[in-house]
C-alpha cells in the first residue's frame, strides 16, 4: 500500500537535511509542497527531479484529496513545507489526518525544527515547555495571550516575524520585564544570533537597532516553585 511521508527540511542551512529525507525524496513518486518553487530549489540543489503538487494552508483540504487519489493509484508521496517540520506552525496537520482517515500510512521523516533548535541551546526553563508558535497580530489579543502564558509560569516558545518582534518583546517586557527570554534569529543560517537576558534588556537590544531582518524564535523561561515562593514573599 502506498504511503505519505511527512519530511522535515532545513530551516536555513542545507547541510541539516538528513540522509533519510534525501532517500525518501528520491524514492517517492510525487513531492507535495507548501510552496513548489521553494521546494523545487531544495530538490534541484540535491539533483532530485520529481513531479510536484501544491499543498498550502489555503488549499490543504482539496490538496489532501488529490494526494489521497494518488495514494489510491499506488503512488508514494512526500510532503515538505517551506522549512522545518510540517505541522509545526506550517501546513501538514490536516493532510496527515485526512490521509490516515482514508486508510493510508503516514510516516514521519524527522528533521530540523526552529522550536527544537532554540530549546536545545536556551538553557534551563523548567520541566514543562509549551509550544505556542505565532501569536495573533492583533495587539489586544497578543497581550491577552501573553499574560495567560506568563501567569502559567511555564516555559514557552513563540515564533515571530522581523516586523513584529519588537512589539512582541515590548509586550513581554511590559508585563514581566524580569522574565528571562532567549531570542534566536536566523537559526542555522550565516547570520545566526542568540540573545539571552531579562525581557526588558533583550527588548531594548532589538528596539535600538536601525533595522531588523530574519525569522525569530523566542524562548521564555518558566519560573520554578522556589522562584514562585520568593516572588510571593
Amino acid at each position: 500500500m502506498a504511503v505519505l511521508y511527512i519530511v522535515g527540511t532545513p530551516i536555513g542551512n542545507l547541510g541539516d537535511i538528513t540522509m533519510r529525507a534525501l532517500e525518501t525524496l528520491r524514492f517517492v513518486d510525487v513531492v507535495a509542497a507548501e510552496d513548489t518553487r521553494h521546494t523545487l530549489e531544495l530538490l534541484t540543489h540535491f539533483e532530485i527531479r520529481k513531479p510536484m503538487i501544491s499543498c498550502r494552508a489555503q488549499n490543504e483540504e482539496a490538496a489532501a484529496q488529490k494526494i489521497i487519489d494518488l495514494l489510491k493509484k499506488g503512488q508514494n508521496v512526500a510532503y515538505a513545507s517551506d522549512a522545518g517540520t510540517p505541522g509545526i506552525s506550517d501546513p501538514g496537520s490536516v493532510l496527515a489526518y485526512n490521509v490516515r482517515q482514508a486508510g493510508f500510512g503516514v510516516v514521519p521523516i524527522p528533521g530540523a525544527c526552529a522550536f527544537a533548535a532554540l530549546a536545545s541551546v536556551a538553557g534551563p526553563g523548567g520541566k514543562t515547555l509549551v509550544f505556542e508558535g505565532f501569536l495573533s497580530p492583533s495587539p489586544g489579543k497578543r497581550r491577552k495571550r501573553l499574560r495567560e502564558l506568563l501567569e502559567e509560569k511555564k516555559a514557552f516558545v513563540l515564533y515571530e516575524s522581523p516586523f513584529r518582534i519588537v512589539k512582541l518583546l515590548t509586550d513581554i517586557a511590559d508585563i514581566e520585564g524580569s522574565r528571562r527570554v532567549v531570542v534566536g534569529r536566523e537559526l542555522t543560517k550565516m547570520h545566526e544570533e542568540i540573545v539571552d537576558g531579562p525581557a526588558a534588556e533583550v527588548c531594548q537590544n532589538f528596539a535600538s537597532r536601525q533595522s531588523i531582518k530574519g525569522e525569530f524564535a523566542v524562548f521564555v523561561a518558566g519560573i520554578s516553585g522556589k522562584e514562585r515562593s520568593s516572588d510571593d514573599e
